[in-house]
């Protein structure tokens, strides 16, 4: 069944003769037919999409004003995407972008001009209007110099500036003219300048888009994607080997890889990985007790959870930032697995009995069986773990209304410190507050290390405030660091994706102006 806002679409977009022509266009070429595993999609606003199947299928129709190239991840490799060139002032505070001119936004909405720029970034530092307000508050002033001249002041300077304006999160640029125009129904009629444009939704059936034949990199080969929405492994799998779909997300699992490569599956496995993490909410008791939540860490055997994983899809983290993100620091060390201790600190706690706590848990392949070990794990010190499984949209709503203990979740961010430890670990991200991100744990012990590093100009002093608020963290049994998870993905015989898979931030292989399939 179509969702009722469809009913409306024709208005919303605008120019449904717009949308009509462009597919009309666009029939002569053949489409590309996904699936990652969603069973719907929630939002594609760009400014709110936060699960990566959201942001996989948003990333398709927006740029930014620096762009990651196809295939890469490496922040080194930022180069121009809405903006042609750019400088900043010795200080570092102000940055002026350049725009590229005749660039048009989809359905007839119009040439990008730098009102559309500076309209974006305030929306995206908007806590009401975005998810990653918290990466925006960096901002004094964002204004439009000219119709192509966007000038951006800081309040500090940040080394990380040109990610957080690249097409990633809240730098992707929206038309502010359909933004305004649609207000909170924008995630569901998106507009952007990307190289596909939307088409249609039906609910947990498919999203199709339409090749956006005005791209400003050239009319695309392919004339439309359709995402289908095939959660079960198996049914995915199927459809994909009988040709009904061309590019699906496998299973992060070492298994998987050798059977499906022994099987001639062209199986992609790149970064960045996903840093999986146990959160220990202590707005829920006893996890309030610190030793309540030292025994959990005691009694998780993160080395049995990484085996099970693989060795060519995971490695072990050491710190509750990512494996080799700037500012990694492993000097507070893992929690050492420990049985008996665990049990010993929960008597001290008061419960010699154990305890018994609640997980919403996610049931797609990268989270259940993880869960499953790690609930067995914590039965052997008393610790029994009741496990609400639900499908991964109520999974992300439930763990952001605090009805979990133990949250467990994985993530991939710009890859600094600040990104990782100011989204989960700040108090300012804390489920519940204005400006929540992610802290599923309601952890604070670090504030201020965080905001004093955020704000360092100096690199070596950054790095040591970064290093304090680690081993504060680790010390507080904020969250148990599991592993990395790379993504592993497949595509057909007859695709061809125009560039080199190392990376993709936004977690799927990206589908460009250039990405070719024979049917």
């Amino acid at each position: 069944m179509k969702r009722p806002i469809l009913s409306v679409l024709a208005a919303a977009l605008l120019a449904a003769g717009a949308c009509m022509h462009v597919a009309a266009h666009a029939a002569d070429r053949p489409e590309l037919r996904v699936s990652s595993g969603a069973a719907d999609n929630a939002t594609l606003d760009p400014h709110r999409a936060t699960s990566t199947v959201d942001k996989g299928v948003a990333s398709e129709m927006f740029d930014a004003l620096v762009r990651f190239p196809p295939g890469s991840a490496d922040p080194k490799a930022l180069e121009p995407d809405l903006a042609t060139s750019w400088e900043s002032s010795p200080d570092s505070k102000v940055w002026t972008f350049h725009l590229r001119k005749g660039v048009q936004f989809h359905a007839g909405y119009g040439e990008l001009k730098a009102e559309d720029v500076v309209y974006s970034l305030q929306r995206a530092a908007d806590p009401k209007r975005s998810s990653f307000a918290n990466n925006f508050d960096l901002l004094d002033k964002v204004e439009a110099v000219d119709d192509y001249t966007v000038k951006i002041t800081l309040k500090y300077p940040d080394a990380a500036f040109l990610g957080r304006v690249s097409n990633y999160h809240g730098g992707n640029i929206v038309s502010k003219k359909a933004a305004e125009k649609l207000g909170d129904k924008f995630g569901a009629s998106p507009v952007g300048t990307g190289p596909f444009a939307f088409g249609e939704h039906v609910t947990q059936q498919y999203v199709k888009l339409v090749a956006n034949d005005n791209y400003f990199r050239g009319k695309p080969q392919l004339g439309a994607i359709v995402y289908r929405m095939i959660p079960s492994d198996s049914a995915r799998e199927l459809a994909f080997t009988s040709g009904e779909i061309d590019v699906m997300q496998g299973k992060r699992e070492q298994r998987w890889v050798e059977r499906s490569s022994k099987r001639g599956m062209k199986v992609d496995i790149f970064d960045p990985a996903e840093f999986r993490t146990l959160h220990l909410n202590r707005t829920i008791k006893p996890l309030d007790n610190p030793k309540v939540r030292l025994a959990i860490a005691s009694a998780v055997n993160v080395d049995e959870i990484v085996r099970y994983a693989g060795k060519d899809v995971a490695q072990k983290g050491c710190s509750v930032v990512p494996n080799g993100y700037l500012g990694e620091d492993c000097s507070a060390g893992a929690y050492p697995y420990d049985v008996a201790k665990a049990k010993q600190l929960l008597a001290e706690a008061g419960y010699p009995n154990g305890i018994e706590i609640k997980s919403v848990v996610s049931n797609i392949s990268a989270q259940l069986p993880i869960m499953e070990i790690v609930q067995a794990q914590l039965a052997k010190a008393g610790i029994k773990l009741d496990m609400e499984v639900v499908d991964h949209a109520t999974y992300q709503a439930k763990s952001r209304q605090d009805q979990s203990a133990l949250v467990f979740y994985g993530a991939a961010r710009f890859p600094n410190a600040d990104a990782y430890l100011s989204e989960f670990y700040d108090s300012a991200s804390a489920i519940g507050m204005p400006t929540a991100m992610s802290n599923f744990s309601h952890c604070s012990v670090a504030d201020a290390d965080i905001r004093a590093a955020r704000v360092e100009p100096d690199a070596a002093r950054q790095l040591a405030l970064w290093k304090d608020a680690q081993v504060k963290i680790h010390d507080d049994v904020c969250a148990i660091p599991l592993f990395g998870l790379k993504q592993v993905w497949a595509h057909g015989d007859g695709v061809s994706y125009g560039y080199d898979l190392k990376g993709a931030l936004n977690l799927q292989p990206p589908v460009t102006e250039k990405t070719t399939v024979k049917h």
